[in-house]
């Protein structure tokens, strides 16, 4: 058991988890709380590797040290809390409930050294499963459930979005599973999958900003325009929408309030929308919807539900659609929607009173 050995067997990880710090301790971007988990968890890997170094040089001793024991616990326990860790950088929770299976898997593995209710060591240095000896893999997999769920809850909209933490949620369990099925495969693919998981989820969040609008996390323009290529032969309708009134809430009550209105705004398109339905915010208070494989009166029906999710917000806005024609472009489909809408828009200032504030 020496340096060199754990360099040796762990060199992978270590630049993994020491490159994964630099990004973090430079990071603009991301969250404090986000950054702080990821952070936490980095240090955990680290501390993990360690210990499963020294628990297998001691495995391969001829005699029991109770050093084995704890380190066992350890392992075990650091497994759950690092993949708690996971979870909770994807999807956080305040609630302090969420933690109770980790601490009870933690405890128990612990008086575990004493009792053998979790595991325990024959004389001659042999590992056991005691009454629980599942209980860390039980956990594991009520919190990967849990993973999964929220996965297709948050995701369920946008197809794209599912593809990673489907990604992570996969190779979690098979580095969980694969050492119980193949008795020679080893748990140390658990710390090394967890850090490459934490990178590409670090790219994913970091391409997250390229292709969402910060303020709304609608889709922006330049995915706007990349969509509008990517789908081109899928998109039957386009939906231009336009917010009434910002200026007059920014000259009144701030900016801040014209942030708020633009955010309630688009919170409002995206529950409406379906798996069907691209919104972006394009630009100021412009909003788009491309609509693909969507008939008409689905079309109408959506713009009847922007207009209903607003009312109690007493924000409003205008709305015009085009549908797709054999001699249509994307070009031509803006251009008649957004007649639609300003015509539209002409007749809620004539109804209202209000002064109208065009285009520069």
């Amino acid at each position: 058991m020496t340096i060199a050995g754990y360099l040796s067997e762990h060199w992978a990880l270590l630049i993994l988890l020491i490159g994964l710090a630099t990004i973090l301790l430079s990071d603009t971007h991301l969250e404090r709380g986000m950054l702080r988990r990821m952070a936490f968890t980095d240090g955990m890997l680290f501390i993990y590797s360690v210990s499963c170094y020294v628990e297998s040089y001691l495995g391969n001793q001829q005699d029991y040290t109770p050093l084995r024991s704890f380190l066992s616990a350890l392992d075990y326990s650091l497994i759950v809390f690092i993949l708690v860790n996971i979870v909770l950088i994807m999807y956080p929770r305040h609630s302090t409930t969420f933690w109770i299976p980790a601490v009870l898997n933690c405890l128990l593995c612990f008086v575990s050294i004493k009792t053998g209710i979790v595991f325990y060591f024959t004389t001659d240095n042999h590992f056991k499963r005691g009454m629980l000896g599942y209980l860390t893999y039980y956990i594991c997999a009520l919190y990967l459930i849990y993973f999964i769920i929220s996965i297709f809850q948050s995701a369920r909209k946008r197809v794209e979005d599912y593809t990673l933490p489907v990604f992570m949620a996969a190779t979690s369990i098979l580095c969980l599973v694969m050492p119980l099925i193949f008795e020679d495969m080893t748990l140390h693919w658990f710390n090394i999958t967890i850090a490459i998981d934490i990178v590409f989820y670090y790219i994913y969040i970091l391409q997250q900003y390229t292709k969402r609008d910060s303020l709304t996390n609608l889709l922006n323009r330049q995915s706007y325009y990349i969509d509008a290529k990517k789908y081109l032969h899928s998109i039957t309708a386009y939906v231009a929408i336009d917010m009434n009134g910002l200026k007059e809430i920014n000259d009144r009550d701030g900016h801040l309030a014209g942030d708020l209105a633009l955010k309630t705004l688009a919170d409002c398109f995206w529950s409406v929308a379906n798996h069907n339905h691209r919104v972006y915010r394009i630009g100021g208070d412009e909003y788009a919807i491309l609509c693909k494989n969507t008939p008409e009166e689905e079309v109408k029906e959506l713009t009847d539900r922007i207009k209903a999710s607003l009312k109690p917000t007493g924000y409003s806005c205008s709305i015009g659609y085009a549908m797709k024609t054999p001699n249509s472009t994307l070009d031509t489909l803006y251009q008649e929607a957004d007649a639609k809408l300003y015509a539209e828009k002409r007749k809620y200032y004539e109804e209202s009173g209000k002064k109208r504030q065009r285009r520069p």
